[in-house]
């Protein structure tokens, strides 16, 4: 197989020459113009930003995007779906209000924003892929029923994946609520007693009410209403609450292969197109309602029709790069040294390595790359 092409811009910017010119010469340069978009749906695929994050897109981009396939004929707009957990995001209509009060409006980006997965997330399309944990593949019937589509994704750590990048936007992003569920199933949550204060905070953000606290007001959690959606994971502020790496790496590897799987049913059949923001690199979801100090300085914007590529690349990029000081890379892990896996050093039990190893087994993609600069 040969490497696939990744096309890379820094983030320097001149007069003449600001960072929107820079992302309309990637995109041009690594094929996207090329696509045949002449009355095709265009799905825009990212994430608009949890109540309290700031590390998202800034909606200029998506808003050239869009622009871009407009002229091609295209008919793009913005989606994303559904949480599982309760927030600002896990119904359609807190979901655009949310969008709207991060910049994303009709007016604001030039095209029409749609909830992929329906009001309350149950609008899907089943689509049959027949891979190791999946046999199909419950995914938010608006991005199943679009044309194309276009991920744009904010590069940042994760505390499932290790990092987040297109993969994760599209396979988790992608699914409905009933396929975010099945996704997250392999790795429920535990509660480590010895760093719970009892603030409750895990509690009143629990959608099935599944956390309690014992006589010693400690967390716990009842498993036969557990839906592992993560909430009390992204909550809590006292690493009390985290994924159940005691069942072993099964439990984690499992739920990134599902989260490969559904990248998968979302891209099959589909012409596709993905961009990477490799800026803000926090070290935490964008699901999460705050965002951390970033993890490096930003790089660059990436942009390939191979995924798997991409991120591989994304991430070799932030790995060579130089930690911030004071960043979560150098208080997680002592004694980093130059060069070494920054997601691992943050997230030592999880294997984005072995995610990326899943796809390009599955034909996702290759992780063998040519990085290509553009000025």
């Amino acid at each position: 197989m040969s490497n696939s092409k990744v096309f890379f811009t820094d983030m320097r910017a001149r007069p003449g020459m600001n960072l929107l010119d820079k992302l309309r010469n990637l995109v041009k340069r690594a094929g996207m113009t090329e696509m045949d978009f002449q009355k095709k749906f265009t799905a825009i695929k990212l994430h608009f930003g949890e109540c309290g994050n700031l590390a998202y897109l800034r909606p200029d981009y998506p808003a050239l995007i869009a622009r871009m396939v407009s002229e091609k004929g295209g008919k793009p707009f913005l989606t994303d779906t559904s949480t599982l957990y309760s927030g600002m995001r896990s119904n359609a209509l807190d979901h655009l209000k949310t969008a709207a009060e991060h910049g994303f409006t009709p007016y604001g980006v030039g095209c029409q924003i749609i909830i992929a997965d329906g009001l309350k997330g149950t609008d899907e399309r089943e689509i049959v892929i027949n891979q190791k944990n999946c046999k199909t593949a419950k995914i938010g019937s608006v991005i199943a029923d679009s044309d194309v589509l276009i991920s744009m994704n904010h590069f940042k750590g994760h505390e499932l994946t290790g990092f987040g990048g297109a993969i994760k936007n599209i396979g988790m992003g992608g699914g409905s609520k009933g396929g975010k569920l099945e996704m997250h199933h392999a790795s429920k949550p535990v509660i480590e007693q010895s760093n719970c204060i009892g603030c409750q905070i895990c509690i009143k953000n629990c959608a099935v009410h599944a956390i309690h606290l014992d006589e010693n007001r400690k967390a716990f959690i009842d498993y036969e209403k557990c839906t592992g959606c993560g909430q009390c994971i992204a909550m809590c502020q006292y690493y009390a609450a985290h994924p159940n790496y005691e069942e072993g790496e099964a439990s984690v590897a499992g739920a990134c292969e599902r989260i490969v799987e559904y990248c998968y049913a979302v891209l099959l059949n589909k012409p596709s197109f993905h961009i990477n923001f490799i800026m803000d690199v926090s070290p935490n979801c964008d699901c999460w309602g705050m965002n951390d100090l970033p993890i490096v300085p930003s790089i660059g914007m990436a942009a390939s029709f191979d995924p798997v590529a991409l991120d591989r690349a994304c991430a070799d990029m932030v790995n060579r790069a130089k930690p911030i000081p004071g960043s979560q890379v150098l208080e997680k892990c002592s004694h980093y040294h130059e060069g070494e896996d920054k997601f691992s050093a943050i997230y030592p039990d999880t294997s984005w390595k072995a995610m990326l190893d899943y796809a390009e087994s599955i034909g996702l993609g290759n992780q063998d790359y040519e990085l290509i600069t553009v000025k």
